[in-house]
């Protein structure tokens, strides 16, 4: 795979609050560390080892948490764009315009500066493995946004309408993006990741050259049916029913379970926690291990109803099953091994923390939402004062105030459960208040006998939702995909950035739009595909006001409309296949400037 330098960041984000951090007094090691995020999807608070699950085996990555040093009460998003949206800027998501998973809603503003960037500018090498989910084209790709090296997928995982024709599906010999470039592997794709990860690793290492690699696996996310078979065989083989796991506190596990679907999740995780032990291997080998900053944790809760330690609820919920994830920080030459803190903290922190440890300023002009955690985690006495965190997210395509979300105090939680998976609710919010100290599980809801504890939180929320929503003009609008720029010379249209306008985003008989910008005017290719046409039909392709139509024979499978002529600027384009009185969208468009 040939390799080239990322494009150059784009404009500075917007200024939002920045929390005070907190600075370390221990001793400095004499060179400054490697810094290895690794983010696993969809994996959930209870599934490991040393979080109390009994049948999952996660031995090396228990072993990491025991020479770790642990925020024991840290939150992410219920859903994996928005938690990946506010890892890379220490922001809330809702001030990056990535505020849910998938047709355009998941896509970052470009002008938001990441930890990539920041670190990358200040000499670190850059490189991402795995899932980035926060846009497929430039200028939102991870090579636009500040990572050097680049092994992802598209999309939101693979299996999904992002998938590049011939590796639809494939966990094993995927079709991935290299520097955004398509290329074939070999191997089930986690194994990928970490052989790519560890090499580019190494390499810089022996130039001297410190990193940042951010490792974010697509498993344990469906779907289920190309896992890891020799462990997905040693699964089977034991009795994974609900019963087996421990139930005596919190909220108890339904009677019955897929045994076999969560057999597969777990072969998975096994394979992650395999990875995670060659990458301790290969640290130990090449002498990084004392002063490299290594950091675990997962994007949500579990992906379907199992064992969360007591806690309730799933991916999705804003019940604590749903936000809460380990993050241990191994870094043995500052961190304390077994250390905790049981402060607030969140995704958003994350950005400070590494900036902290790593000696980075924040850059000037720069505001965010988190703070450095670094005090907490070195066990130094520090002043930390109370905050409030607040998490929501749902489907649509702007945010509705008090719909699922949750606000964390340093003793209470304010939660209005109402679904993500809805666009709305209806009626006026049935909050839910938790004392967090005596009732960490959330068993009892206090919010009618603390109407005044309710009423206090309600309006800290409603502050913070009116400030994150006015970061920017048009705040929610989707980015902007650029076509006809130096940078990508095939821009893929896929229906995880479209905005739907008909039937449900993903089904076969859907259609949407893509907003897009054309950065050169002039005569381009559009070329749509779609699965074999049944019959004979029409496609049309509509450009703002103007439509081109051009016949279908039966069984086609694309169509280009060639040398349309395009303006500079932005531009609505859509795609519409009809068959008779059926119509529906292309699967994806190829735009390429002739």
């Amino acid at each position: 795979m040939t390799m080239r330098p990322s494009v150059g960041a784009l404009a500075a984000a917007s200024l939002v609050i920045l929390a005070p951090t907190g600075c370390a007094s221990r001793t400095e090691p004499t060179s400054r560390p490697d810094v290895i995020l690794i983010v696993t999807d969809d994996q959930g608070y209870g599934d490991l080892g040393v979080k109390g699950n009994p049948l999952v085996r996660t031995p090396r990555i228990d072993a990491m948490a025991a020479r770790s040093a642990e925020m024991t009460r840290f939150y992410v998003s219920p859903v994996c764009a928005p938690t990946r949206a506010s890892l890379m800027t220490g922001r809330y998501n809702y001030r990056t315009r990535a505020i849910d998973t998938f047709v355009g809603r998941a896509m970052m503003e470009p002008g938001e500066v990441t930890l990539a960037e920041i670190l990358r500018d200040s000499g670190y090498r850059t490189g991402i493995f795995g899932k980035w989910h926060l846009g497929d084209a430039y200028p939102m790709r991870p090579i636009d946004q500040g990572f050097e090296e680049a092994l992802v997928h598209r999309g939101g995982g693979i299996g999904q309408p992002s998938d590049p024709p011939g590796g639809e599906g494939k966990y094993t010999d995927a079709v991935l993006f290299h520097n955004g470039r398509q290329v074939s592997t070999e191997g089930y794709c986690t194994d990928v990741y970490f052989d790519r990860a560890l090499d580019w690793i190494g390499e810089h290492h022996a130039a001297g050259e410190s990193v940042f690699a951010y490792i974010a696996t697509n498993a344990p996310h469906g779907p289920f049916d190309d896992v890891p078979e020799k462990l997905l065989a040693e699964y089977r083989e034991v009795d994974l029913g609900n019963d087996r796991f421990p139930q005596e506190r919190g909220h108890p596990l339904p009677a019955e379970a897929d045994v076999d679907r969560r057999a597969r999740i777990f072969a998975m995780i096994t394979n992650i926690d395999e990875n995670v032990g060659r990458l301790f291997n290969r640290l130990d080998a090449l002498g990084m291990t004392e002063n490299t900053i290594v950091i675990f944790m997962v994007d949500n809760g579990p992906n379907g109803h199992r064992y969360v330690a007591g806690m309730r609820g799933w991916k999705g919920h804003v019940h604590e099953g749903g936000v809460r994830s380990p993050f241990f920080v191994h870094w043995p030459a500052r961190l304390k091994a077994g250390h905790t803190s049981e402060h607030v903290a969140a995704h958003i922190d994350v950005l400070p923390t590494v900036l902290e440890a790593a000696g980075v300023p924040v850059p000037e002009g720069l505001r965010l939402d988190g703070r450095s955690l670094l005090p907490l985690l070195l066990g130094e006495p520090v002043e930390w004062p109370d905050r409030q965190i607040v998490i929501q997210a749902h489907r649509g395509d702007v945010p509705v105030r008090y719909h699922n979300f949750l606000l964390r105090g340093p003793r209470y939680k304010l939660v209005h459960p109402s679904g993500f998976g809805l666009e709305g609710f209806e009626g006026e919010p049935a909050f839910e208040l938790y004392d967090m100290e005596a009732d960490p599980l959330e068993l009892e809801d206090l919010a009618s006998g603390k109407p005044e504890v309710v009423a206090e939180l309600r309006t800290a929320y409603d502050a913070w939702f009116d400030d994150v929503s006015h970061t920017r003009p048009n705040n929610y609008d989707p980015p902007r995909i650029v076509v006809g720029s130096p940078h990508e010379e095939v821009t893929v249209l896929t229906r995880q950035d479209w905005r739907h306008t008909k039937g449900r985003p993903w089904a076969p008989d859907s259609n949407g739009h893509w907003e897009i910008e054309v950065a050169t005017a002039g005569e381009y290719d559009v070329r749509l595909r779609f699965p074999p046409t049944e019959r004979a039909g029409a496609a049309t392709l509509q450009l703002n006001d103007e439509i081109r139509s051009a016949g279908l024979r039966a069984g086609a499978e694309e169509h280009a409309f060639v040398a349309v002529p395009l303006p500079a600027g932005p531009l609505r384009l859509q795609a519409t296949l009809e068959q008779g009185s059926d119509t529906r969208g292309p699967w994806q468009v190829d735009v390429s400037r002739r």
